[in-house]
Order: C-alpha cells, then sequence, then structure tokens
C-alpha cells in the first residue's frame, strides 16, 4: 500500500513536483538566509532588551522597599538616639559635671558612627549591578549568532 505525501492530489493524478522544483524550493538563497539570520538577531535584541528592563525592574522594586523600610527604620533609630543621648548624659550629669558627660556621649556616637561607616562600605563592595540572567543568555546568543554563521 502506497501513502500519498502531504499535499499531493491522487485523485486529480496530481504527482510530486520535478525534482529541479523541490531541490530550489529546499536551497534558500544566500540573501534569504542573511534576510532570516538578521531578522532572528533583531528579534533576540529585543528579547533581551526586555528581559534586561524585567530583571532591573524587579530588582529595582525590591532596592525601594527595602529603601523606605530602612528611611523608617532610621527616623525611629535617630528619635531613639537622640534621647538615649540625653539620658545618658543627664545620668552621667550625677556623677561628674555636664560638660563632661556631653564628651563622653559624643566620642561614645564617633566610635558607633566609624564601625557603621567601615561596614557599610564593606556591604557596598558586595553590591553587584549587573544583570546576571541578561549576561547569560547574550554569552548563548553569541553563540547561537556564531553557529548560524557556519
Amino acid at each position: 500500500m502506497t501513502t500519498t505525501p502531504p499535499g499531493a492530489h491522487s485523485a486529480t493524478g496530481a504527482s510530486r513536483a520535478a525534482p529541479s522544483e523541490s531541490a530550489e524550493s529546499d536551497e534558500q538563497s544566500l540573501g534569504g538566509i542573511v534576510s532570516r539570520i538578521s531578522s532572528d538577531f533583531s528579534q533576540l535584541v529585543r528579547q533581551e532588551i526586555e528581559l534586561a528592563k524585567l530583571e532591573m525592574k524587579e530588582e529595582g522594586k525590591k532596592a525601594g522597599k527595602a529603601a523606605g523600610m530602612l528611611g523608617g527604620a532610621a527616623f525611629a533609630g535617630w528619635m531613639f538616639a537622640i534621647f538615649a543621648s540625653v539620658t545618658l548624659m543627664w545620668a552621667l550629669n550625677h556623677v561628674m559635671d555636664i560638660a563632661w558627660a556631653a564628651l563622653i556621649v559624643a566620642l561614645l556616637w564617633g566610635v558607633l558612627a566609624a564601625v557603621l561607616a567601615v561596614q557599610g562600605r564593606n556591604k557596598m563592595r558586595e553590591v553587584n549591578p549587573k544583570p546576571e540572567q541578561t549576561a547569560e543568555t547574550l554569552k548563548e546568543d553569541a553563540q547561537w549568532l556564531k553557529a548560524q554563521k557556519r
């Protein structure tokens, strides 16, 4: 039993295309290949840009929320620091002159500021602004493009 290939019309007596026509349709011209690669590459670039935008937008939202929380915490911490400093100066005033008490409190704040500055600088060094997923897919795209040239 013979099967009719898709597109062939056995009822009307039509047969497959002549071998020379089939070979021409299977082989694309160089211009067609370049056009297809160019179109694919353009689409790929657009997709990579969109991926980078989405990735950065997501990270921006996280950073915005974290910044808001840190801002609130900073204000509450500032208020605590003011009242704790005044309370400590007042307590030290019972055993020494108020000027010495104020100097001791100021020195404590200076030490704390130095420690926090060093820790903050070290944490900033860990920040990676590079969109890792986008960079990885760009490498894959470059490999794909090289394979298309061959």
